[in-house]
């Protein structure tokens, strides 16, 4: 944990592009087996186009990202779509792109099929590369701040409470002023890996409320739908007395609801998800390639935040399109990198990698060929 605050006070401040939609930059690594540690320190040999899509929450770190290698890699391009972790991982199955991004790990049923844009009988590569807590956003007249439990929060977003002054919600809140108005509860509309990570820690957290299993899909017909990270949060910012999940990059200047761990409540931060994130065993498909992770949603520990999410990078050990391997291994490399993390955590919030786990990811990249 010390390594990863350590890292994570020598951030370094970029510019980034955002082009509506899909992100299109250009970008290539400093060699053909490794993602220079600077990418601006060597000069690139690497030329062609890779095409990923996926995670909106990764949105403002693959920005980061595709800017800062664009700068020492001009005859590389691009091109990732924050078209929602479940799209990402569809287009990734299907061919349509030569890497993932998702909130949500992939399935069993999903490995078993396969991978059309991978070498048939070939491996799969899934590891972390960006962490993130996911922020409760509210907007609600005359409450700046907000605390609330599992069972509370899964009660408003299942529809069981309804009304803001709810003797549940004030119970928590006994020196807010609220009021007595109806309840928005906003959810993803699209399969969202930023849902089924909110899910998961609702039924992990207040199975009593919350009988759902952990979904891609929002599992109940309450509430108000919205189309990805920015949906919810235009949602929530231009409702009325709503509340909303999204990636905590994105919670700008909304309110944000602080959650009981334990018996404090406690607000997001970096630092306190990657303390969940630490001290979490791996998830079932595990493997030498496969570093899922299976997070420890019911911590007691006020210095964890347990709302958190890890997103991935799933890509190929070899491509049906040999030519795009340098490339996809230069970029992935970079970003799971200590440099690459530290773009992401200045421009997105986001909690850098551990040093153990960092080099578990470093070794797996090496499989790419």
């Amino acid at each position: 944990m010390n390594s990863v605050l350590t890292r994570y006070k020598r951030l370094t401040t970029i510019g980034a592009v955002a082009i509506a939609g899909t992100i299109l930059l250009s970008s290539c690594a400093a060699n053909e087996s490794s993602a220079p540690t600077d990418p601006t320190a060597t000069a690139s040999t690497l030329a062609g186009t890779i095409d990923g899509a996926g995670s909106s929450a990764q949105g403002s770190a693959q920005e980061a990202w595709i800017a800062k290698f664009q700068t020492a890699n001009p005859d590389v391009t691009i091109n990732y779509d924050p078209s929602g972790s479940g799209a990402g991982r569809e287009a990734f199955l299907s061919g349509g792109v030569s890497f993932a991004g998702t909130d949500s790990s992939l399935k069993p049923e999903e490995i078993a099929a396969g991978f059309k844009a991978c070498a048939p009988d070939t491996g799969y590569i899934q590891v972390p590369n960006y962490i993130s807590p996911i922020a409760v956003i509210f907007n609600v007249e005359g409450v700046d701040k907000l605390n609330l439990d599992a069972a509370t929060l899964a009660g408003i977003f299942k529809g069981t409470i309804t009304t803001w002054n709810d003797p549940a919600i004030a119970a928590l809140n006994a020196d807010a002023k609220l009021p007595s108005a109806p309840i928005t509860a906003v959810h993803r509309s699209d399969d969202s890996g930023t849902t089924k990570n909110f899910t998961d820690y609702l039924n992990k957290v207040a199975p009593e409320v919350w009988d759902a299993p952990a979904a891609d899909p929002f599992p109940y017909q309450t509430g108000e739908a919205a189309q990805g990270t920015s949906g919810v949060v235009d949602a929530v910012t231009n409702g009325t007395n709503t509340i909303g999940y999204a990636d905590a990059s994105k919670a700008g200047k909304l309110g944000v609801a602080a959650i009981k761990v334990g018996d404090k409540f406690v607000n997001y931060s970096p630092e306190a998800a990657a303390a969940v994130v630490d001290s979490s065993p791996a998830g079932d498909t595990a493997s030498a390639t496969d570093l899922v992770i299976k997070l420890d949603r019911k911590t007691t520990d006020p210095t964890h935040y347990p709302l958190v999410l890890v997103s991935y990078i799933v890509t190929c050990t070899e491509f049906a399109d040999a030519k795009v391997a340098p490339a996809v291994k230069a970029y992935v490399q970079y970003m799971t990198s200590e440099e690459g993390q530290a773009e992401a955590a200045a421009s997105a919030g986001a909690a850098p990698l551990s040093t153990e786990l960092s080099a578990k990811i470093a070794t797996a990249l090496e499989s790419i060929k």
